[in-house]
């Protein structure tokens, strides 16, 4: 990689010099150097690569599908040559761990495999004589040219929960990446590049919001799919809709867990400070709010606290490294003001990160670890996607109160339980309203042959990513009716 990359876009099967003069630095948020130069794709760019795409999809389309997965096997291979390559880029783009890099890319290879089985995938379903002499058959068919507008915080696997369906059931498929990670998306191109997937069936512009308006305001794009905070998503949602796409968007969390007495207390504060600091807090599935029943407040407390001080915080390129920076300074602010308002509020800071940095890094955006007790539901922090490496700490007597604190939330995305009783647990499951759940799992995200669900404001839309949602939201279906009299002078 040079020092500072100058990107470009990638628009059928060729890559282009942006035509506009906007031009973003992609910043490592480990050192604060600048390492890429990002074109903001203009509308009139847009325009051509969505009419590439749609160009490209008359063949596609009409190329079976046991071909079709045949560039995903290739694909795959290709990204396991690649993998530490990819997964370095990773960390330096969004400030990961190495570690922390390797795991989510071999999540999105994963996703890659159970696309290949679209074979099987795809298929409909058929019944004879439905009526007299007349049979009826459902099929599913291609959309067209679909787009996905990902996020920072996984740009290797977020954009493989979505291409790998798309393509295998027959779209063309346009990626906008976040302009704060764009390199990573580049490497996929330049990979299904080489395994010589025709052009203009996969493509990629940079851009910001004028980008993603061009992109969604497209009379040609048929499918929207989006991963980023709630106030984005149901702009996102209500604009699609609105220009009559198809849409689905993943938006924030606040995800609690919920700590019974029998739980067993070590394993829980170290599952817990994994959800709560890896990545630096900053995904979807990080648990930032406990919920300690009775007697388990004094053990899980101290312990927590305990794994929040020596977490180890430094540049995730090496290997030592348990958890990176966030990713802009602007997040480094808004999650340390936000504790600073918890604590007017009347929470306590039992172990505060902020105003640290790590030796040789002193331009990165650091937050340490964070734990805060006493926090009131109602509190900002309570209701705040933070996005960094803070934990609340809320005390109950019973299960049932934990529940009642979970449900009232705006958010839907994940709760996580942890104990030792099955009652409890199935309690837990059947009231809690969330689309993850986790039963002594400090994250629990789903398999890629299962939906990625999401309830409430996490998510705006009916099909969710990856698995069988994904080739229903990927696909539409036609139903035919058909009668072959064997006496066409028949009279019906």
């Amino acid at each position: 990689m040079s020092s500072t990359a100058e990107l470009k876009h990638f628009i059928g099967g060729v890559w282009e010099s942006s035509q506009t003069d906007d031009i973003l630095k992609g910043i490592n948020p480990a050192t604060g150097e600048a390492i890429s130069l990002i074109p903001m794709a203009s509308s009139a760019e847009v325009d051509i690569a969505v009419r590439k795409g749609q160009d490209a999809f008359v063949e596609w389309r009409r190329t079976p599908v046991t071909e079709r997965v045949q560039y995903l096997f290739a694909l795959r291979q290709l990204l396991e040559q690649h993998f530490e390559e990819i997964a370095s880029m990773m960390t330096q783009e969004c400030g990961k761990t190495i570690v922390e890099s390797r795991a989510e890319l071999r999540r999105g290879v994963e996703n890659v495999e159970v696309a290949c089985g679209m074979p099987s995938l795809i298929q409909g379903y058929n019944n004879e004589d439905v009526a007299s002499g007349i049979d009826e058959h459902m099929i599913r068919q291609p959309l067209g040219v679909v787009v996905a507008i990902t996020p920072f915080n996984f740009p290797g696997m977020i954009p493989l929960w979505f291409l790998p369906y798309a393509i295998a059931a027959g779209n063309c498929f346009i990626l906008k990446p976040s302009e704060k990670v764009p390199q990573t998306g580049a490497w996929m191109m330049r990979l299904l590049n080489e395994v010589g997937l025709p052009k203009g069936v996969v493509q990629m512009v940079h851009g910001g919001k004028e980008t993603v308006d061009a992109l969604i305001e497209h009379p040609l794009t048929r499918a929207i799919s989006f991963v980023g905070s709630t106030r984005i998503a149901r702009y996102v949602y209500a604009k699609a809709a609105k220009h009559g796409k198809r849409v689905q968007c993943q938006g924030g969390a606040k995800n609690v867990a919920v700590i019974l007495e029998d739980a067993e207390m070590e394993l829980t504060s170290e599952i817990l400070a994994d959800s709560a600091f890896g990545c630096a807090g900053q995904r979807c599935l990080a648990n930032s709010l406990a919920v300690t029943v009775g007697e388990a407040r004094d053990v899980f407390t101290e312990a927590m606290a305990g794994a929040a001080r020596i977490r180890r915080v430094g540049y995730g390129l090496d290997e030592n490294s348990e958890m990176g920076p966030v990713i802009t300074p602007d997040s480094q602010s808004t999650i340390e003001n936000i504790v600073g308002v918890s604590e007017k509020e009347g929470a306590r800071i039992l172990v505060d990160g902020r105003g640290r940095t790590v030796d040789g890094f002193k331009n990165g955006n650091w937050v340490f670890p964070t734990l805060i007790d006493d926090v009131d539901p109602g509190s900002t922090l309570a209701k705040t996607e933070i996005f960094g490496p803070v934990f609340g700490l809320m005390h109950t007597a019973n299960l049932d109160h934990a529940i009642e604190l979970i449900n009232s939330q705006a958010y839907g995305n994940m709760a996580c339980l942890f104990t030792r009783s099955g009652a409890a647990a199935r309690k837990f499951r059947y009231e809690v309203d969330a689309g993850n759940l986790g039963i002594n799992l400090g994250v629990a995200a789903p398999m890629p042959f299962y939906p990625f669900s999401g309830w409430k404001d996490s998510f705006f839309g009916s099909l969710h990513a990856q698995g069988k949602h994904g080739v229903e939201f990927y696909t539409q279906t036609k139903v035919v009716v058909e009668r072959w009299p064997s006496v066409w002078s028949r009279k019906f």
